[in-house]
């Protein structure tokens, strides 16, 4: 029986997993086994809510193994640390507790087709002091450091030990405009628990980017828009200003100005993680992402493939696909579908990316963005209700792909009962 490893459990990675036990797990036709450092999956698009308090990862997080028993494939938990490509097996790390010991030894998992679906991490440039003092949010662990930090800074405004609350936000993107705006839906929130005494004008978020507009990669019309309703809640938007450097006081920028933050969140670009460079000497690019052959095969395995956001898949008019998660939806679909055509001995498809436009919501003030497609051949401009309702069904899709139709509409019932029953911001 063919085996195939698929190393990061993220949209596509899950998707794959899912597809894949369904349809050649479930039958024995091949052993599926997901490899994951964290024993549960949360939608990455999410983590800014998960940051403000507004969704409480440990209800909307999705249990791996519990999963893997339900779609016919194995869950391994663990971390790679290296490929041995000619015995055709990855090598995991050993697994620590929280106070470094060891639970689980190193050990490593054979393969026959090795899919990786690493994601990305937040790119800092080596900008200096960033790592010491900023927070990212690439992992539910660090959006819920960025929570409970924030719930100090509200205590401390409820009793006065501090007037004002300053959050610096690098990165125009969809991850900080989402975040600059959640926040100031979470302090309306926590008003209703105890904190009648904060304010709106107690927050101040400095959304800082080094280019000419927020969201540079939409059409100007709605980043232009987008900036409006960020203004209007009270957001400083700081564009063409580049952070040189991180203090315990704030942002340093290249003219010198000090943007003072009590907390600082980098989401300013992505990668690969570092480990990905020329791993096992498969072909890598600056940013650690693996390149590959319009098939996602890696250039120099076959029998190695890359997804989303840690691939490097060139577009056949120039550029690169975009490190979205629609990219890697479509792209795990196209993977599950070339995995079955090589168990077939059948010919391989190559990928072809279609842009269904982009949303960003503005929390519950406002959703903005483009749809229908290529961007260079113009766009549907969408914003409020009709755009919030898009961008939820986005969510909606990813459930379907994991659980389908009839457990997904089972679940958005649960949600609403949810919101009824339970406190609309986490508070622990």
């Amino acid at each position: 029986m063919d085996k195939i490893v698929i190393v990061g459990g993220g949209a596509g990675g899950l998707e794959l997993a899912t597809e894949l036990g369904d349809k050649l797990g479930r039958k024995k036709k091949a052993h599926i086994t997901l490899v994951d450092k964290n024993r549960t999956h949360l939608w990455k698009p999410l983590l800014h809510e998960v940051a403000a308090g507004s969704l409480d990862d440990g209800i909307d997080a999705l249990s791996y193994r519990a999963h893997a028993k339900n779609h016919h494939f194995s869950f391994q938990l663990g971390a790679l640390s290296d490929i041995d490509r000619e015995n055709k097996h990855i090598q995991l790390d050993e697994l620590l507790d929280n106070d470094g010991i060891k639970i689980l030894p190193e050990c490593t998992v054979s393969y026959d087709i090795l899919v990786f679906a690493l994601g990305s991490v937040s790119n800092d440039f080596n900008t200096k002091g960033v790592r010491e003092h900023c927070i990212f949010l690439d992992s539910p662990k660090q959006a819920k450091k960025f929570h409970h930090r924030m719930l100090n800074k509200y205590l401390q405004l409820g009793v006065h030990q501090t007037n004002k609350v300053n959050v610096a936000i690098v990165g125009a993107g969809a991850t900080g405009v989402e975040l600059s705006a959640e926040l100031y839906n979470a302090l309306e929130q926590v008003t209703s628990y105890g904190f009648e005494d904060i304010k709106s004008t107690d927050l101040n978020v400095s959304l800082v980017e080094a280019g000419g507009k927020i969201l540079p990669a939409l059409p100007e019309r709605i980043s232009s828009s987008a900036h409006q309703e960020l203004l209007k809640l009270g957001v400083s938007v700081r564009t063409n200003t580049l952070v040189t450097e991180a203090t315990a006081a704030g942002l340093m920028t290249k003219e010198g100005e000090l943007i003072e933050a009590d907390l600082m969140v980098w989401a300013a670009g992505i990668k690969a993680p570092d480990f990905m460079k020329e791993i096992a000497g498969l072909e890598t690019n600056r940013i650690n992402q693996l390149v590959v052959k319009p098939t996602l095969q890696t250039t120099l395995d076959d029998n190695i493939y890359a997804i989303g956001d840690c691939a490097s898949c060139a577009l056949p008019n120039g550029g690169f696909v975009p490190p979205r998660a629609q990219s890697a939806h479509q792209m795990a679909s196209l993977v599950a579908k070339n995995i079955r055509a090589t168990l077939d001995n059948k010919a391989l498809s190559s990928y072809k990316y279609t842009d269904y436009g982009s949303l960003v919501s503005l929390s519950n003030y406002s959703t903005v963005g483009s749809l229908m497609g290529n961007l260079t051949k113009g766009s549907m401009k969408v914003e409020g209700t009709v755009a919030r309702l898009v961008y939820i069904s986005l969510y909606r899709m990813h459930q379907v792909a994991l659980h389908g139709y009839v457990r997904t509409g089972l679940i958005t019932l649960v949600e609403r009962i949810n919101k009824i029953l339970r406190p609309r911001l986490k508070l622990h």
